[in-house]
């Protein structure tokens, strides 16, 4: 096919009714067009409208977009089953993105099949706005404003910043981006976990030279996304997998493979829409040479998962014409300015309040562990001086500098994984950072007194961080402190998404960040709350109980020949931890079903509790059988 005769995307100033006419006729491979809302959960509707059905009525369109209702759409306390009226109505301010069906080739052009699709925002009842792009361009808006505010209220700053005065800017930018990870595999296989995580110790995989379909799906993806304008910087092998098998045919089976995709920085709502279509891509292409792709953040136990991390930025532009990074400083010998500690360590004082959209499901948590580069701890790195930039991989939030490139200061918030809801990610992060720069700069903080402030030690009084916490470290913070130091220094990190949820009730003084210019409020974070919840329920009743069922079942005694004594004694142990998880007595239960009663009682912070346990004993089951086979014959 020839992908220079393909439409890609229409820009912003492309969508007036004239302009948008002209480009389908000469593309009429686009034969459908998809409004695409996002909900609490992140889920984006996509619906089928033929494209003369779109031109015909696209005037009212534009205007009233198309409806729903509660049952396709995750608005818990919203948008209920007797007042389930919900419009999606698109967004003008944005790409639109062609997303094309490989395996559907339009006849007469020769092309596959293409959906315009439209990023749109949620509106209940046609006065609410609501979904996570709603939330998302609250927070965006929210931001700016308040932040002019502040330089225009907090002259001292100017002179850091490098401007005269507030007057000389013309309008922020806050500008993200994220990379994405994932596992590829041929379908059907199944990992073998001992292989993998050898592999990965061994670093085997990590950037190495891809083979096969890999290398195609892979260097077809990265030119087609290029064909969107997403300025692709790397694709390459992670850290994950296992070397692939040339089988008779010619062809690779056993592929079990983890890459990563980089490409460019965009505005805030835009690099979030660009990632949803990132990921139609990936896995589009790979599908189309036969192979799986999954985005999960911990799809395979013992090997490394995937993770999402995200980049925060602010700039300015200025009336004369120039472009500033606010958080680069101007003085070498400091790390940034005061509005870069106080972004950073307004990102840290609220994290609890942030991770809840962060880290919302039990794959989220299952990936955040120690000992496969995932942070668990609230800490930050800035580098042992201003001359050296940090390169910990430990922590959760670190700075990004590159001498002599002004523009690329930025944060790196580690924590998240392909599967978080990007655009709730961004807006709870900037609405964190805000508080800090708000408080420093209504306090008139140097620099200097900021390093000190975020370098604090444990029980030293701070006049914005906490007296018993540390937020600063230059180490591993995995090698160079026990669990206990680092629940002490750092917070304990969650276990279980209850855990994580209940944030949102255990910090009413931080959740108040979130409700500034009304971008949160009760009924959106009640909504999420409950939408998180039920997800967690259903998940853990449901799927993760029955998959641990599966693997007790399979972790059967093996007749082999001259049992000794020690297989008998190493079955023992293997037969005690089945029963305890998984045999109901009429005196006993089982774990598991210990944990399904919890759930149906509603008594969640029982079933959080007993998750726990399970996840233990389980993976303490498979440690123990897999003792047990190396001894039989």
């Amino acid at each position: 096919m020839d992908n220079s005769k393909m439409l890609y995307k229409i820009s912003p100033g492309e969508n007036s009714r004239e302009s948008v006419l002209n480009i389908l006729e000469k593309h009429p491979e686009v034969e459908f067009v998809s409004f695409v809302g996002v909900d609490v959960w992140g889920y984006s509707t996509d619906e089928k409208i033929p494209v003369r059905m779109f031109i015909k009525d696209f005037e009212q369109m534009m205007k009233s977009g198309v409806q729903t209702d509660g049952s396709s759409v995750m608005l818990p306390k919203i948008a209920d089953l007797n007042n389930a009226k919900v419009d999606i109505i698109p967004d003008r301010d944005v790409n639109w993105y062609v997303d094309y069906n490989y395996g559907n080739i339009d006849e007469k052009t020769g092309l596959p099949v293409g959906t315009l699709r439209i990023p749109s925002l949620l509106v209940h009842n046609e006065t609410l706005e609501v979904g996570s792009r709603v939330i998302l361009k609250k927070a965006i808006s929210q931001f700016k404003r308040e932040l002019m505010q502040l330089i225009s209220d907090n002259s001292y700053i100017c002179p850091y910043l490098g401007i005269d005065s507030a007057d000389d800017i013309a309008e922020f930018e806050l500008t993200s981006a994220t990379e994405l990870e994932f596992w590829v595999k041929t379908p059907d296989d199944i990992a073998d976990r001992e292989q993998l995580a050898t592999s990965q110790t061994l670093k085997e995989q990590y950037w190495k030279r891809t083979v096969g379909p890999v290398r195609t799906a892979l260097e077809r993806a990265l030119t087609i996304l290029d064909y969107y304008g997403f300025e692709v910087e790397m694709g390459h092998k992670e850290v994950g997998g296992v070397k692939a098998k040339l089988v008779g045919t010619g062809s690779f089976d056993h592929v079990m493979e983890q890459l990563e995709i980089d490409w460019k920085y965009a505005e805030a709502l835009q690099a979030a829409d660009n990632e949803a279509q990132v990921k139609n891509v990936v896995k589009d292409v790979f599908r189309y040479y036969g192979l799986d792709v999954t985005f999960q953040a911990k799809p395979i136990e013992q090997a490394a998962g995937n993770g999402e991390h995200t980049h925060l930025g602010v700039a300015a532009k200025l009336k004369d014409g120039r472009k500033i990074n606010l958080f680069t400083s101007l003085d070498k010998n400091q790390f940034m300015t005061p509005v870069g500690y106080g972004a950073l360590m307004g990102l840290l004082k609220n994290y609890e309040i942030v991770n809840p959209f962060v880290a919302s499901t039990n794959d989220a948590l299952n990936r955040l562990k120690p000992g496969f580069e995932a942070p668990v701890c609230i800490v930050t790195s800035l580098g042992h001086d201003p001359g050296t930039p940090s390169r910990n991989r430990t922590v959760l939030a670190g700075l990004v500098r590159e001498l002599g490139n002004p523009y690329s200061t930025r944060f790196e918030l580690r924590s998240p994984n392909p599967k978080s809801n990007t655009y709730l990610v961004i807006a709870t992060a900037y609405m964190a950072m805000l508080d800090g720069i708000r408080a420093v700069l209504e306090e008139g903080k140097t620099p200097s007194e900021l390093e000190k402030e975020i370098s604090k030690e444990y029980g030293e009084e701070g006049f914005y961080l906490e007296k018993d916490r540390i937020y600063r470290s230059e180490k591993n913070v995995f090698d160079e402190y026990t669990p206990a130091e680092r629940n002490k220094l750092f917070g304990r990190a969650p276990e279980t998404v209850w855990e994580n949820i209940m944030a949102l009730e255990t910090n009413p003084g931080k959740l108040a960040v979130l409700y500034r210019g009304n971008v949160f409020n009760d009924l959106t974070i009640a909504s999420y709350k409950e939408a998180m919840i039920d997800m967690w329920e259903t998940e853990l009743s449901v799927r993760i109980i029955h998959e641990y069922q599966d693997i007790v079942r399979e972790c059967v005694r093996i007749k082999g020949e001259d049992e000794t004594d020690l297989d008998v004694e190493n079955w023992r142990k293997v037969s005690d931890l089945k029963a305890y998880l998984m045999k109901d007595s009429i005196r006993k239960k089982s774990l598991f079903t210990r944990t399904r009663n919890a759930l149906i009682e509603k008594d969640y912070p029982l079933a959080s509790m007993l998750q726990v346990e399970m996840h233990a004993k389980v993976e303490e089951l498979i440690e123990k059988y897999s003792e047990y086979k190396k001894n039989i014959f």
